[in-house]
C-alpha cells in the first residue's frame, strides 16, 4: 500500500467522467493494490470518502469510510465500504442542504442538496453484487463520492454560491446550526 497524492480542483481527472471496470480488471492484484492506496489516502487524509480519480485514477471505484472522523464529527458511522462500477438511484424526492467539504476543493465548504435515501447498487471489491438502501446524513456522504464518478464536484451542486465558506468560517458561523440539523436528520433516519 501507498498514500497517493490528490487531485485537486482544476485538474482536468475530476471533470473526466470514469470509466467503468472489469470483472477481470477487478480481481486483478494491479486493481487490489489500487483499493488498497485508495482507502489508505482517504484515512491518511481524514477523509470520509474517496473516489479513484481524486487519486489520478480514472476508474470507476470509491471508497466510504466514517470512524470517529475529526473533520466531520457530526457525521454517523459507516463502515469501509468498496464500491465498483457504483449507481446511485434516489428512492425518494425529499432532498436536505447538506454543507459539504471535499478532499479535492481544499478549504471550502457549500450547502448542496442531496437525496435523504438512494438506493446504491455496485460491486465489492470481490466483484460481488451490492445493492442497499441508505437513508438520511449517510446518503449525502454516498451521492458525494459517487458524483466524483461522473466528473462532478459538489461546488456544482451548490445552488446558492452565498453559502461557500472557507472551514474557519464554517466552523465559526456556521457548524452549530448546520450541526443540530444534522442530528436532526440522524434522530429521524437512524443514519
Amino acid at each position: 500500500m501507498s498514500l497517493r497524492k490528490i487531485a485537486t480542483i482544476g485538474h482536468p481527472i475530476l471533470r473526466r467522467p470514469a470509466r467503468q471496470v472489469t470483472r477481470d480488471e477487478l480481481l486483478s492484484p494491479t486493481f487490489q493494490r489500487l483499493i488498497d492506496d485508495l482507502i489508505e489516502t482517504m484515512r491518511d487524509a481524514n477523509g470520509a470518502g474517496l473516489a479513484a480519480p481524486q487519486i489520478y485514477e480514472p476508474v470507476s471505484l470509491c471508497a466510504i469510510e466514517v470512524d470517529n472522523n475529526p473533520r466531520y464529527p457530526y457525521k454517523p458511522p459507516i463502515p469501509l465500504t468498496v464500491l465498483v462500477n457504483p449507481e446511485i438511484i434516489p428512492i425518494t424526492d425529499e432532498t436536505f442542504d447538506n454543507y459539504e467539504g471535499c478532499l479535492s476543493v481544499p478549504n471550502l465548504r457549500g450547502l448542496v442538496p442531496r437525496y435523504t435515501q438512494v438506493r446504491v447498487q455496485a460491486l465489492d471489491r470481490q466483484g460481488n453484487p451490492l445493492d442497499f438502501h441508505v437513508r438520511g446524513l449517510s446518503a449525502g456522504t454516498y451521492q458525494h463520492e459517487v458524483d466524483h464518478l461522473l466528473g462532478k464536484v459538489f461546488l456544482d451542486r451548490v445552488r446558492d454560491t452565498t453559502s461557500l465558506t472557507t472551514w474557519a468560517d464554517f466552523e465559526r458561523f456556521h457548524q452549530r446550526a448546520f450541526i443540530e440539523r444534522a442530528k436532526a436528520l440522524v434522530e429521524r433516519f437512524g443514519s
